[in-house]
């Protein structure tokens, strides 16, 4: 087989294909790119057997066939080329030659029918999204996501469709976010649980796109296809936990606050927090918010007052700093509302401003017991 492509267009192309290949394959094919051409598209994909990935790139050529390419070697390659038509001519056996204007490499490569075959869906459901809207719902929520590998269950974004509404929710007990978009719908009710590495690959391609992403799944694996990518990856089995229970209802404590100087205040105080439990305290009476942070291990203290709008009665508790910082860090809003009912039950904080029609994101944090 014989094609000519540029070589920033091929770089491009891999560059996003990369994230998909583990450091440590158990199959030595999987550290490979399959290249397959089919006269002007050349098809190259990637996998770890969990998630496969696939990316179209127009060539010049009217040959067929497919080989595996080793990566790395591949792309340490062409990121040293200026932006150039390159040459790959695969027609001496065990070894592709790559004409460049420089000079001429060879490369071993592979059968392509060694490399593993993506999974088939066999009938699907479908829904259609628009990028920006799966990427905002990605990056709102995959930070929440646990790192357990005990709650396989909870390390992933868990996404809930029906004819009303999309939620996509992830939380790692101690913190949990939803996301709700009632501007995109399903046509039939279905859950699974998508796995955090294929998200943050979306992730990084959606937010360049404007395209619609369709969006098909069954039991065991879901596909997403959009512009000129393909990405299919195996679903997290098990039943997620039942989210809305552990969402506390009354909060009569509603504390609402300017959030890029509440951020700002968090930050600063938690440098003085204990290194272990990164406790603040959030002390709520009539207009002012007091937070501090002790490390009686190395006596360091910080305490800071701001304005707020409170109603409720006087309360004290104490927060995970860097939970905080992760969630009000993930708001697009100016002001913020915390609502509370005692400081041994969770904080929920909600956006005022900055949500667009139609959608709405709720966030939950954990307290932690406060000293003294």
């Amino acid at each position: 087989m014989k094609f000519i492509v540029s070589s920033s267009q091929l770089l491009k192309q891999l560059q996003v294909l990369k994230g998909v290949i583990n450091n440590n394959n158990t199959l030595p094919i999987l550290d490979n790119f399959l290249l397959e051409l089919a006269n002007d598209e050349l098809q190259i994909s990637s996998s770890d057997l969990e998630t496969t990935m696939t990316s179209v790139v127009n060539v010049e050529s009217n040959d067929t066939g497919s080989i595996a390419i080793n990566a790395s070697l591949l792309l340490d390659t062409l990121k040293t080329f200026p932006d150039q038509p390159l040459t790959f001519n695969a027609e001496n056996g065990s070894t592709i030659e790559i004409i460049s204007e420089q000079g001429k490499y060879d490369m071993a490569y592979f059968g392509g029918d060694e490399f593993p075959k993506a999974p088939e869906l066999p009938n699907p459901s479908s829904t259609e999204i628009p990028s920006k809207i799966l990427a905002t719902a990605i990056s709102k929520t995959i930070f929440a996501a646990g790192n357990d590998d005990l709650r396989p269950v909870m390390s992933g974004v868990f996404f809930q469709f029906n004819t009303k509404e999309l939620t996509f929710v992830a939380t790692d007990a101690h913190k949990l976010v939803k996301y709700t978009r009632t501007d995109v719908t399903a046509e039939t009710a279905v859950e699974f649980i998508m796995p955090k590495k294929p998200l943050n690959l979306l992730k990084g391609i959606l937010n360049s796109s404007d395209s619609n992403v369709m969006v098909e799944y069954n039991d065991t694996n879901a596909k997403f296809t959009f512009e000129n990518v393909v990405l299919i990856c195996r679903l997290i089995d098990g039943k997620y936990p039942n989210y809305e229970a552990v969402i506390p209802k009354e909060n009569p404590n509603k504390l609402t606050v300017d959030r890029a100087s509440f951020l700002n205040s968090v930050r600063r105080v938690s440098i003085f927090s204990s290194k272990t439990t990164h406790q603040i305290r959030l002390k709520m009476e009539g207009n002012s918010l007091n937070i501090s942070a002790e490390d009686l291990d190395y006596a360091n203290k910080a305490d800071e007052r701001l304005h707020c709008d409170y109603q409720g009665d006087d309360l004290q508790i104490g927060f995970n700093s860097r939970f905080l910082s992760e969630m009000l860090n993930n708001l697009d809003a100016n002001d913020v509302l915390i609502e509370m009912s005692l400081p041994n039950r969770a904080g929920i904080l909600t956006p005022i401003d900055g949500t667009a029609q139609g959608e709405s994101v709720t966030m939950l944090v954990m307290p932690v017991m406060l000293n003294g």
